[in-house]
């Protein structure tokens, strides 16, 4: 796999090696030592698959907090998003900043999603599978959000017409988010 390093501190997009012919493809999505080989020794617990019907969901920006906080690594099996973190880590040279990424079925694209960063994605097409690797079992109590178009964020999210929750149209803006994470 080919790791690139990002403008946000942690956050990493990686290309797995993808095996192609006329049948199809093979392609290593995640394998511990090939993670470990480039010091990445994470424990994940939980896979999690996200399906989205129609272009324009949006969902985030989701986080858990500590001690709960999640590292996640993320993926598009079928369609393709736009997808945002945006770093809530306090002393980070990036804090409060975002960075958006095309991930797709198509490019096989994976990104590795340090905990203390809010995470969201908006679908690019239809009929979208989102799947994701979660270091960290799903907490209610330790749920948290950053509303998705907080002016103060910019997001530049694609021009279609978001599709979100009602939980997700009521989360808090950046600035009045007490943020509990420490960047190193």
């Amino acid at each position: 796999m080919d790791v690139t390093r990002t403008q946000i501190p942690g956050v990493l997009l990686i290309r797995p090696k993808v095996f192609g012919d006329h049948r199809g493809f093979f392609c290593e999505t995640w394998s511990r030592r090939e993670f470990e080989s480039h010091g990445l020794g994470i424990d994940f617990l939980q896979d999690n698959h996200a399906f989205s019907a129609q272009a324009g969901v949006l969902r985030g920006l989701h986080f858990q907090t500590p001690p709960m906080a999640q590292t996640k690594l993320v993926r598009v099996t079928r369609g393709a998003v736009f997808d945002v973190v945006v770093d809530l880590r306090k002393g980070s040279p990036a804090f409060g900043r975002w960075e958006g990424f095309t991930l797709s079925a198509e490019n096989h694209l994976q990104l590795l999603i340090p905990a203390g960063l809010a995470h969201g994605y908006m679908t690019l097409e239809s009929d979208t599978d989102f799947l994701y690797k979660v270091d960290r079992f799903y907490s209610p109590e330790h749920d948290g959000g950053i509303l998705c178009d907080d002016p103060d964020l910019g997001i530049a999210w694609p021009a279609i017409s978001p599709i979100l929750s009602e939980k997700d149209t009521r989360l808090p803006r950046l600035k009045d988010f007490v943020s509990p994470f420490v960047f190193g």
